[in-house]
């Protein structure tokens, strides 16, 4: 998956420099005093295309990288189940603490009963 991944975003990449270059030759056919305008046409429907395979692309990606970092459950990932066990350490090792305390605090109000009927 996560090799998948990547090999989508090294095609967006390769998308974004056949965009730079349909912009280049456009610019460049434009700064002739005669334009070949099937060839404009050519690379204005290139560029298009790529934008929007680009677009679609980083879309995908941002969308996936969203629900990663919101703790969604997704495919391989364990992040979520991780983060949710180690919530559940935290609070059982809290309420040892507080239990702790609470035992501590009835021994010595018991001892000072003791004391007082002493």
């Amino acid at each position: 998956m996560a090799n998948e991944r990547l090999r989508l975003l090294e095609d967006a990449e390769k998308e974004i420099a056949v965009v730079l270059q349909c912009a280049g030759n456009i610019v460049l056919e434009l700064s002739k005093d005669k334009h070949n305008a099937s060839f404009l046409d050519r690379q204005l429907v290139q560029f298009q295309t790529s934008i929007n395979r680009v677009e679609s692309e980083l879309g995908a990606q941002i969308r996936y990288l969203t629900q990663v970092a919101t703790g969604q459950p997704h495919e391989g990932s364990t992040y979520s189940a991780r983060k949710d066990c180690q919530m559940a350490l935290n609070r059982a090792e809290y309420a040892k603490v507080k239990l702790g305390e609470l035992g501590r605090t009835c021994e010595a109000m018991l001892e000072q009963q003791q004391q007082q009927q002493m």
